[in-house]
């Protein structure tokens, strides 16, 4: 295993050795456990867990050269998954207080192994962890409707919302991409879940029909480009549509469109949607602009709130010390990792048509010109 990489920079905005103390900033708030809270207690109250932000903690660690720290959060995250491969949604200090199983939490395992197998070449690892994507996939699908969006939350007594989440969702394409790849590259292919990816994919791109209305959040705006299912002048033109909205110009990007409150987490995963998009200029000078909410350790505030003038709320978090790494990787095309955006094992993230037009009540001969080239096993 390569447990070492050099951190990223960007030239101009931030060096190597300043992602290095913002990961170190991660390692510090990571629990014995190899649990990674949102933030370690502050003023008394800590910070909770999920697998979600735990696992893009774990990948920020592996691109700054924290391998052995990233491993630790790995071994944790194994230990702890249910029998039918779900997480609960919360954790404090070591106690579950949020029992339900969240689909994407559960699907986002896929996207950290596979950037683990990728920045370090370690299969072995890979196949340990195997077994532990595959149960977190089944149990995503299991939340699978006809149409082909994936329901947000088992509850405790197995009961499932009658929602689907674009955020979520969007999130859970990518993770069905990766967890695609690794089954091919450790000779268990799973062409079930390919067909589930490019259903998912298009019901992302063409049915809103589909989702709860959360437009009030930006992520609901950006996701669906930095996850992959939407690529192109639709990508374009989804940015623009409500750029001015969400866009604090000389600040960063607002986490709710209503409040006046810039966050670096969505800051950066723009930066790293707008790169996918092809949109680079745009994406460095973001970058840039988040820096103001850096803290002389190396962590970064969460956000700011412009018109009171103060840091909102108030924590440090690790999961926007995760996102600015993994943007500055996607920046600087350092690690064998900073792809992940743009493409899964070469083939490149994109639109995807329907694999059951019927389902979604699509017309049934529209072609399938995918940018993830159809194989011929289908």
């Amino acid at each position: 295993m390569r447990s070492e990489v050099p951190a990223p920079s960007v030239d101009g905005v931030v060096t190597s050795a300043d992602i290095l103390a913002t990961a170190h900033s991660i390692a510090r708030q990571q629990e014995p456990s190899g649990a990674i809270p949102w933030f370690a207690p502050l003023d008394g109250v800590p910070g909770h867990v999920d697998a979600w932000n735990h696992v893009e903690a774990a990948m920020a660690l592996t691109v700054a050269g924290l391998g052995d720290r990233a491993r630790r959060a790995y071994a944790w995250l194994a230990s702890v998954q249910r029998p039918d491969g779900s997480w609960p949604a919360k954790w404090v200090l070591g106690k579950v207080t949020e029992p339900g199983g969240e689909s994407n939490h559960a699907a986002y395992v896929a996207v950290g192994v596979w950037h683990e197998l990728v920045v370090t070449g370690d299969e072995a690892f890979a196949r340990e962890m195997w077994p532990v994507v595959r149960r977190a996939i089944e149990f995503t699908l299991g939340l699978r409707t006809r149409r082909g969006e994936i329901m947000w939350i088992r509850h405790e007594d197995g009961s499932v919302a009658d929602e689907a989440l674009l955020t979520g969702c969007s999130s859970v394409y990518q993770s069905l991409r990766c967890a695609v790849a690794l089954a091919e590259r450790l000779g268990e292919p799973q062409p079930e879940w390919e067909l589930a990816a490019d259903q998912l994919g298009h019901v992302v791109a063409a049915h809103p029909e589909a989702f709860a209305d959360k437009s009030r959040w930006s992520m609901d705006w950006y996701y669906p480009v930095l996850a992959g299912p939407v690529r192109g002048e639709d990508a374009a033109a989804r940015i623009a549509s409500r750029w001015d909205t969400f866009v604090a110009e000389g600040l960063g990007c607002r986490c709710v469109s209503d409040q006046p409150w810039v966050t670096a987490a969505e800051s950066c995963e723009l930066v790293m949607a707008l790169d996918a998009a092809g949109d680079r200029d745009r994406a460095l000078e973001l970058f840039a602009t988040i820096q103001h909410l850096r803290h002389e350790d190396g962590s970064y505030w969460t956000g700011w709130q412009f018109e009171n003038r103060r840091h909102f709320p108030g924590d440090r978090s690790t999961y926007t010390a995760a996102a600015v790494i993994l943007a500055a990787d996607v920046l600087a095309d350092a690690s064998p990792g900073a792809r992940l955006f743009k493409e899964i094992a070469g083939r490149p993230l994109g639109p995807s048509a329907a694999s059951d037009p019927a389902a979604c009540g699509c017309p049934p001969d529209v072609p399938r010109q995918l940018a993830n080239p159809v194989r011929t096993r289908r």
